[in-house]
């Protein structure tokens, strides 16, 4: 290959990453917007399988799964097209996602057989793992909308991070209890299960009837308790600490005070001097 085509190739490879990434040109912001719909129709097309459909409608909602999952391919191929290290890309949990998040759609075309096993077991578990893919677009605070500050890419991570609880826990309890449990009918039966669950309301009408689903809800309780606080509180000191310098008290220890202090607030001491009074 000549020095000529190597940088044509390269250049190619930057174009590909770079619209990609991109959140301001046109182009970028068009990719953006057709993934995030994507992603929406993706995970609805999932929650719609669950329930009740004539067969017409079951096959277009396939047909449109296997176009879905399609552009998604190509997108991931795509990525680790452009990628200055692939292997790096390759070991990139969004991109891991975006890879487990098709499989079972693919695992159908290349694998005609497993049509039958499709919405079942293994399967219907892994095909939870589409909403995984929206935490792509809190990974910096640029959006093909604008750019937001840091406290409101934080909320929004912990509404997401509430959400895709709120989704895979009611996607594993579907799958789990479906075949077993007669008042689990739908997703939207899950949803509501893991909503009251989680919520410590606990109505009653809808108990887990299988091992799994019991510990699919033990697991999903344990994991709000213990992120969603942890999320919180991110966001909380951030408010906290708004307006305060990152000096140390050297007699004390104490951290974070305010701009113009000139001595610790806990101690007294003389921490620093120097402040700006026009800002």
């Amino acid at each position: 290959m000549t020095t000529e085509a190597r940088t044509q190739r390269r250049d190619l490879r930057d174009v590909v990453r770079f619209y990609l990434l991109d959140h301001r040109t046109w182009l970028g912001k068009a990719i953006d917007v057709a993934l995030l719909a994507l992603n929406l129709a993706f995970v609805a097309v999932f929650v719609a399988e669950t329930y009740p459909l004539s067969p017409p409608v079951s096959a277009a909602l396939w047909k449109a799964e296997v176009a879905i999952a399609g552009v998604f391919l190509l997108e991931y191929f795509l990525r680790l097209y452009g990628a200055p290290d692939r292997l790096q890309e390759f070991r990139n949990v969004y991109t891991m996602v975006d890879l487990i998040a098709i499989l079972p759609t693919l695992s159908v075309l290349v694998w005609p057989s497993a049509a039958t096993v499709a919405s079942v077991g293994f399967l219907r578990v892994v095909r939870v793992v589409r909403v995984l893919r929206f935490y792509r677009f809190t990974q910096d605070a640029e959006f093909f909308f604008g750019t937001i500050s840091d406290n409101a890419l934080r909320a929004l991570k912990l509404l997401l991070t509430v959400l895709v609880l709120l989704f895979v826990s009611a996607g594993l309890f579907y799958s789990a209890e479906h075949a077993a449990n007669p008042t689990v009918d739908t997703f939207g039966d899950a949803f509501y299960y893991v909503v009251v669950a989680l919520s410590t309301v606990g109505f009653g009408d809808i108990v887990p009837v299988t091992t799994a689903g019991r510990w699919i809800t033990v697991s999903a309780i344990l994991t709000g308790i213990i992120v969603i606080p942890w999320q919180a509180s991110k966001i909380v000191r951030e408010w906290t600490r708004k307006g305060k310098v990152d000096v140390t008290c050297p007699n004390c220890g104490l951290s974070s005070h305010d701009r113009d202090a000139s001595h610790c607030k806990a101690c007294g001491h003389v921490i620093y001097q120097e402040y700006d009074s026009s800002e």
